[in-house]
């Protein structure tokens, strides 16, 4: 079951990190969706890889931002990479968390 679970995870991030640039609202909940679907086990588990798999790209978003700004910019570059990332993860979190929740709670529901 848990390596299911990652594997869910892992493949629920890839999903919406794919249609979050074509669609940015639906593609974070077709991305929990997926999570949930492939991860089994009613609606909590469902909600809780559709939940991770969101905060995995936030923190992968960040991470690029953090690199990019180093990377073009030096130190102050580095600052403010910093300073974006904060914000960025906090505002992902809750975006991209729970949209992706509420999909991996849906394809919970459906696939018991």
């Amino acid at each position: 079951m848990a390596n299911n679970f990652w594997t869910g995870v892992i493949v629920g991030w890839l999903v919406g990190l794919i249609l979050g640039f074509l669609l940015p609202v639906i593609g974070p909940l077709v991305g929990g969706f997926v999570a949930g679907w492939m991860v089994r086990g009613g609606v909590g588990n469902g909600a809780k890889a559709g939940l991770l798999a969101g905060i995995l790209g936030a923190i992968v978003i960040a991470a690029l931002l953090l690199i990019g700004g180093t990377i073009l910019l030096g130190a102050f570059g580095f600052i403010a990479g910093l300073g974006t990332s904060l914000v960025i993860i906090v505002a992902a979190f809750v975006y991209q968390g729970l949209l992706s929740l509420i999909g991996g709670a849906i394809a919970g529901a459906i696939r018991r």
